[in-house]
């Protein structure tokens, strides 16, 4: 079930319910510079172990709309407080993927964890983001050659070998963002540091994280382990950065078996 949450006036965010009855929610914030549908290969299985998943589009990408400012982490995270608030949701499982796993921390942060019971980081850009003249060099190909960008940015993000359908499937998610926003977000990826914010955080984590990934390093999962007592971390031995798709089975078994869900009975 798919519908707009207004975020503030006149900026409405796309969110997907699949299975709005089940037990356990838990919210995916994609990321950079996707949409909820790269979470495709979760919301195939998780519903059918009693979740309820909940994909939000952030301002500018995906289905929502994009406005021209509000690219920064705490607007974002307030973005999705107020799809929180809307959707009356509470004792939640949030998940973010790479900069969604940034908007995951500061919401926690920011927003005192509000109705969180839990978090999961996969492939987190956590605490840091990605190096200045990275993103510089990211930032020029966006404004100058989106297309292209993309296509390299592919080649970086698996490990595992994608079939050229499914190179375009990630091609295609991320030309529904805008260019704006695609740039905007980049630039604030080579600003932030969270080692601050992760202090802030009470709840259990769950941090899953692909040994190959070339965009957010390994040694930044074991950093986010450290600076997260109690957290558990599943190193994903054949993952890189699209760890949602190249480990979607352990990934899948991995938030089942830490949420102890269970597989439905008919």
């Amino acid at each position: 079930m798919g519908f707009f949450v207004e975020v503030e006036q006149g900026v409405k965010l796309y969110v997907e319910d699949v299975n709005p009855q089940g037990s356990q929610t838990i919210v995916f914030l994609h990321g950079w510079p996707l949409s909820h549908k790269q979470f495709e290969y979760q919301f195939d299985v998780l519903p059918s172990y009693g979740a309820r998943c909940i994909g939000i589009d952030w301002r500018g990408f995906g289905k929502s709309d994009k406005p021209f400012t509000g690219y920064n982490l705490d607007r974002l995270s307030d973005d999705i407080r107020a799809v929180i608030d809307a959707l009356g949701l509470a004792n939640f499982v949030m998940l973010g993927h790479s900069t969604g796993g940034a908007i995951t921390v500061r919401y926690m942060s920011r927003h005192q964890g509000f109705g969180a019971k839990g978090i999961v980081l996969l492939d987190a850009a956590v605490p840091t983001g990605i190096p200045q003249a990275t993103a510089d060099q990211f930032i020029s190909m966006t404004l100058n050659d989106r297309p292209h960008m993309l296509q390299m940015l592919t080649n970086q993000f698996f490990f595992q070998y994608a079939t050229q359908p499914l190179q375009q499937w990630f091609f295609n998610l991320g030309l529904e963002a805008s260019g704006w926003s695609t740039a905007a977000i980049m630039r604030m990826l080579s600003e932030f540091d969270l080692t601050a914010d992760l202090a802030k955080i009470q709840v259990p984590a769950l941090i899953l994280h692909g040994v190959h990934d070339q965009v957010v390093p390994f040694s930044q999962a074991e950093l986010m382990h450290k600076l997260l007592p109690g957290s558990q971390l599943v190193p994903l031995a054949n993952g890189g950065h699209g760890a949602f798709w190249e480990e979607r089975n352990s990934v899948n078994n991995a938030i089942i078996q830490w949420l102890g869900l269970a597989a439905a009975t008919n």
